[in-house]
């Protein structure tokens, strides 16, 4: 995490942020502005401003208005009402949604992505034809300026940071799939020295190593980041302020997406307050005039009080919008154990990615696997799964196993001229019509949308429903391979409860790090053809990443050297001990953070109850604010070390 992140993770809402203090500079400013498609309005009224190198999440439900404020400031939008300015000239990059099958070499590709470069090296091109050297001279010292000359080096370091391999970058744009262009793409945006970076769900088509150092990547850039992702661990390292749209209006918060809730969650918990309050007052109001609107004596003041009835600005209801509401039932049968893989080999023809691996899933084991990309995760969930056989050893099945997988794949699966009601109906003759209604209306497929077809459905559409048609088989043992792409926050949420709650097993392969720590409680590492136990957390794997790459660096230099690799393991292994009492306290910090947050948390949720404002709860509610007043203070004081350990931390990392 970088030292700006560390302090977007404070989150005492009353507390300051030390970068605020810091010179502003207006970059992009919304002023009163309101967007419209036909009938609906996405947001109105709505005014805030993009200071110059902030980091700023945006957040909401689907369809909500994101996207729409990244067309705004590309100038594809424009505004129904308000005023939207920036500076002239800005820079502004933002990933392309379609790449050209084309032959060109993918680094090549990747520069292009950096416009003033190649415009100079064209002006370069015709100078050298035309013979004229004081030209020749002049461009030259403008690529130096830019950093022409490191363009190749910059471009292969994104290559390699977003999961290609050095043997990749002279192969053909047209060689690769759908998801690798798209990583191309990215690249080829964070290749253009930007002023405005506009990034809309990153992460949807990387793994976890690459989500790790995209999030590095951009806590290190300098200009304004606009970022929409649906991933809360990605958005709290790197953001220090939340754009978010709801009730047709976009609000800016100060902080990460953590403290954007405990914010959210506040100012919920006030409204209903004040709700509730209002709520009497007008019950009070509305009974004297029902008793004395009918006397003569009283005619002129009951009428007084119907006017302040009208007059009074209604405080609405406070609530969280959330359409998911699924889960899943308990296993018929539960054998133990559920399946079992004895020293199989894993690969493809002669090509062997996975040797001698033995793996044994009980009831109630909830697995999470890591391992840099290519190093078989997927493969292995498919072996489990029996969608592809070892190449030896032996994979037995337990007498009434039933396997939910989930991935990628299983979206092209889906009939896509039926409808979600038709889906499930091939799942249970004999549901009724009511019943797989109210079941996918848990999933948000509610009214005529369960009777469309689902072609024109979303991405994430088409994954909720196949999460749906999971649910509903009431699996013991569930097989999820990146299950949250294409799946915003609301959704997110809903799945990770919904999997802390089944009772089955699970193994999960996710980029998606907070789901990881919600729902899974050992972790297997799948690298080097082996697949074994990882001790240690999502945070010690970061480390082990980094180690790992330093080690390759320090071990073709210890070969040069002629260090032998038995010393460098010894150093490496010495490096380990020496360092381990930083990381244990980094740890024990952070789960003090934990704590403490968990508390404040439940503390913010009793008080948005408005029965604890009641006059009989006077003492519940002086305990309950006196005990937030202490969990502030310990939070605070947690956060303190916990900042003090990762600056400790990230210095010796380099």
């Amino acid at each position: 995490m970088c030292i700006k992140s560390l302090y977007r993770t404070m989150s005492s809402i009353n507390r300051p942020n030390p970068l605020e203090n810091l010179p502003k500079n207006p970059m992009l400013n919304f002023k009163n502005i309101a967007l419209r498609r036909g009938a609906r309005v996405l947001f109105a009224n709505s005014s805030f401003t993009i200071h110059k190198g902030q980091k700023v999440g945006f957040t909401g439900a689907n369809g909500a208005g994101k996207s729409s404020f990244f067309a705004l400031v590309k100038d594809e939008l424009h505004l129904d009402e308000g005023e939207f300015t920036m500076p002239p000239n800005l820079q502004i990059a933002h990933v392309a949604q379609e790449t050209p099958a084309t032959e060109r070499a993918a680094i090549d590709y990747v520069i292009d992505g950096d416009a003033e470069l190649r415009r100079l090296q064209q002006q370069l091109s015709a100078a050298e034809q035309a013979d004229e050297g004081l030209k020749q001279a002049e461009l030259h010292t403008a690529l130096e300026i830019i950093g022409g000359y490191t363009a190749q080096t910059r471009a292969s370091r994104l290559m390699s940071g977003l999961g290609f391999t050095a043997n990749q970058e002279q192969n053909a744009v047209s060689s690769f799939s759908g998801g690798w262009r798209m990583r191309l793409n990215l690249a080829q945006a964070l290749m253009c020295r930007s002023d405005v970076l506009l990034l809309d769900e990153p992460t949807n088509h990387l793994d976890l190593d690459a989500v790790i150092w995209l999030q590095d990547w951009l806590c290190k850039y300098e200009g304004t980041l606009l970022l929409v992702s649906h991933d809360r661990d990605f958005l709290d390292t790197i953001t220090d302020h939340i754009v978010h749209i709801e009730h047709d209006k976009a609000e800016i918060y100060t902080g990460n997406y953590s403290a954007f809730e405990r914010m959210r969650a506040e100012k919920l918990a006030q409204q209903q307050s004040a709700y509730a309050k209002q709520q009497r007052e007008i019950a009070h109001i509305q009974s004297f005039v029902d008793r004395f609107k009918a006397q003569a004596t009283k005619a002129r003041q009951a009428q007084s009080r119907i006017k302040a009835l009208e007059r009074m600005e209604l405080i609405a209801l406070a609530h969280v919008d959330s359409p998911f509401d699924f889960s899943f039932p308990p296993p018929q049968k539960m054998p133990n154990p559920l399946l079992t893989l004895e020293k199989i080999d894993i690969g493809y023809g002669d090509k062997l990615i996975i040797k001698q691996a033995s793996l044994t899933i009980a009831a109630g084991d909830r697995i999470g696997l890591l391992g840099p990309n290519g190093a078989g995760k997927s493969t292995l969930i498919k072996v489990l799964a029996g969608e592809m056989q070892p190449l030896l050893g032996t994979r037995r099945e337990a007498e009434g196993l039933k396997i939910g997988y989930f991935a990628q794949q299983q979206l092209e699966q889906l009939h896509l001229d039926a409808s979600p009601l038709w889906h499930v109906q091939q799942l249970d003759k004999t549901a009724t019509e009511k019943d797989i209604r109210n079941f996918l209306g848990g999933f948000d497929f509610r009214g005529d949308k369960v009777l469309e077809v689902v072609k024109p459905f979303s991405g994430g559409e088409k994954a909720r429903l196949v999460l749906a048609l999971l649910v509903y088989q009431n699996p013991n043992l569930l097989l999820l391979d990146e299950p949250t792409n294409h799946l915003d926050l609301e959704m997110r949420h809903a799945l990770s409860v919904a999997l802390q709650d089944f009772q089955g097993a699970m193994v999960v392969v996710s980029h998606d790090r907070h789901m990881l720590r919600s729902v899974t409680d050992q972790l297997l590492l799948v690298t080097g053809g082996k697949v074994l136990p990882f001790d240690g957390d999502l945070d010690d794997y970061r480390v082990w990443l980094t180690e790992q790459k330093k080690g390759e660096e320090k071990t073709e230099v210890a070969v040069d050297a002629g260090v032998s690799r038995k010393d460098q393991r010894k150093l490496d292994a010495e490096n380990r001990r020496k360092y381990k009492p930083l990381y244990d306290a980094l740890k024990k910090a952070e789960d003090a953070v934990e704590k403490f947050h968990a508390e404040q948390k439940q503390l913010e949720q009793q008080l948005s109850d408005p029965a604890i404002y009641e006059d009989g709860e006077k003492a519940r509610l002086k305990q309950v604010l006196d005990r937030k007043v202490q969990v502030d203070k310990l939070l605070e004081d947690a956060e303190m070390a916990w900042m003090d350990a990762e600056e400790q931390v990230a210095a010796i990392a380099g």
